[in-house]
């Protein structure tokens, strides 16, 4: 995978040279006719594909021509050798799934340099955030002379040649940006280590196909992940061709289907027993978790409260956390990790998985207060909470709850209907006229960055049941002293704190 690397890079470089020594060609030949400088004129500004940039050629069609010497002159993209199967684990709750493939991610440190694990809510979350950032460098509205690159402006060509050098520069970044998603799986590992790349090693835990959007993205990213040797390992509650029961995007969900049935074996683990149930059966609980909201669990939840405020010996403060996208979360109370809040305050506000995870990854002790019985009538605010729970325990953080009922009373109601909540599936990015993004889509426009129309979630009443079976199986595993007692190991707060000693 090394030597692919260099050879591809070489690729790209000899590539890149290529194609603006035809470019400068064709300049020079076109500086001769005087005719071709005139109906250039007119068509230098047009975004759109011009009729006639070209006597009888169309811009599109010259793009497509000059692709196709650039192929017999450099060669196709170089082949990566044959990669090991990955794996696709599928199971029920609480079977095994999440731990044997963090096991594995474990076992590749030191030996796979380029390696990633990632949630389904934070894969979605970077792959709309790269889509973001390629959308406004290469899309963005601006004057023609700003976009003059620098290798052009150093050239021996008139205005009138080096601004047609600019206008085929910015269209063949508008024909990459029809095909996005492979720039954004490029970029999936690229900020890591610094050295030569090599083999890869991609995680994904709780493969999901919740709309439109997750279909088609994770279809072009794994897609190209997978051409370019990349070995996945990933876990979901169903098997491949069970994860679109819905129908959507058949197409696109098919060729998904069909890469990740030829590059991973499948493991059904068809155990019914919750492994995190049972251990807490065998385990002494540590109580973190009380109810009902009456006056003496609320007297245990505040001098929980105060124990671990003395232990820590901190200062209560109000405080901000920054969040991805250039947002920022207010944190009413907070000292040395641990941070305190409300159900409404996390759960009843347009919040989602971008927001939860700069908690998690700043907060190594979470307490939460006011915790309902949820059902779908405050859907929404339950799709949060599981959210909520998903990254707390992704980030192993210790959770403190005060709640009105018990773990396994605290979801009620799972009827049949579709699950409207577009926070939950972070479409969130910078202001785009005053309006985040999600508010943007809600209205069911396509934006230049790729994003789907009217995205909706398509939760079914089944996969309610399971997110509910999942957070209940998480929180009372977040109760033993088995995941208590790894706080302090592998929360990012303690490891970043041992990684500062390590470099004093």
């Amino acid at each position: 995978m090394e030597e692919y690397h260099v050879n591809l890079a070489n690729w790209e470089k000899q590539r890149e040279n290529e194609r603006r020594r035809l470019l400068m060609e064709e300049v020079e030949l076109h500086q001769k006719d005087e005719y071709w400088w005139k109906r250039l004129n007119n068509k230098l500004t047009e975004r759109k594909r011009p009729k006639n940039m070209e006597s009888g050629v169309g811009k599109w069609v010259s793009y497509l021509k000059r692709e196709k010497k650039l192929d017999s002159l450099v060669g196709h993209r170089p082949t990566a050798p044959p990669a090991p199967k990955g794996l696709y684990i599928y199971g029920n709750v609480g079977s095994g799934k999440t731990m044997l493939m963090d096991m594995f991610y474990s076992a590749t440190k030191g030996i796979v340099k380029h390696r990633r694990r990632y949630h389904f809510h934070e894969a979605m979350l970077r792959i709309n955030e790269q889509m973001h950032k390629i959308w406004k460098n290469q899309i963005e509205e601006k004057p023609l002379q700003s976009t003059i690159a620098g290798w052009i402006m150093s050239l021996p060509f008139d205005t009138k040649a080096k601004e047609w050098l600019a206008a085929e520069e910015r269209y063949k970044q508008e024909v990459q940006m029809k095909n996005i998603l492979p720039a954004v799986a490029d970029m999936f590992f690229l900020d890591g280590e610094e050295n030569e790349k090599g083999a890869s090693i991609l995680c994904f835990d709780e493969i999901q196909t919740v709309d439109v959007f997750a279909i088609v993205a994770l279809s072009g990213i794994l897609s190209r992940l997978l051409s370019s040797g990349t070995i996945i390992v990933a876990t979901s509650n169903r098997a491949p061709k069970d994860l679109n029961e819905a129908g959507m995007q058949k197409e696109i969900f098919q060729k998904l289907v069909s890469k990740l049935e030829e590059h991973c074996e499948k493991v059904l683990i068809g155990s019914e027993i919750d492994y995190r149930r049972f251990i807490a059966q065998k385990s002494e609980n540590q109580v973190h978790y009380f109810w009902p909201i009456e006056k003496e669990a609320m007297n245990e939840f505040e001098k929980k409260w105060h124990d671990v405020t003395g232990r820590f010996g901190g200062r209560i403060i109000s405080n901000t956390i920054s969040v991805m996208f250039g947002r920022t979360l207010e944190v009413p109370q907070s000292f040395d990790g641990v941070a305190r809040f409300t159900f409404e305050y996390l759960c009843g506000r347009p919040l989602g998985a971008a927001d939860y995870i700069a908690v998690a990854e700043n907060f190594h002790t979470v307490f939460i207060s006011d915790i309902p019985v949820m059902s779908m009538r405050i859907r929404d605010k339950a799709r949060r909470f599981i959210t909520l729970i998903d990254e707390l325990y992704n980030h192993h953080c210790c959770l403190c709850c005060l709640a009105s009922s018990s773990i396994d009373e605290l979801f009620q109601g799972t009827e049949e209907g579709t699950l409207f909540d577009l926070e939950s599936f972070q479409f969130e990015t910078e202001t785009e006229g005053g309006r985040l993004r999600r508010n943007v889509l809600a209205e069911g426009r396509v934006s230049s960055g790729g994003a789907p129309s009217g995205i909706t979630s398509i939760l079914s009443g089944q996969e309610e049941i399971f997110a509910f079976q999942r957070a209940v199986s998480r929180l009372i595993e977040m109760q033993t002293p088995l995941y208590l007692d790894g706080v302090s190991n592998f929360h990012p707060y303690f490891q970043r704190q041992h990684k500062k000693l390590q470099q004093l």
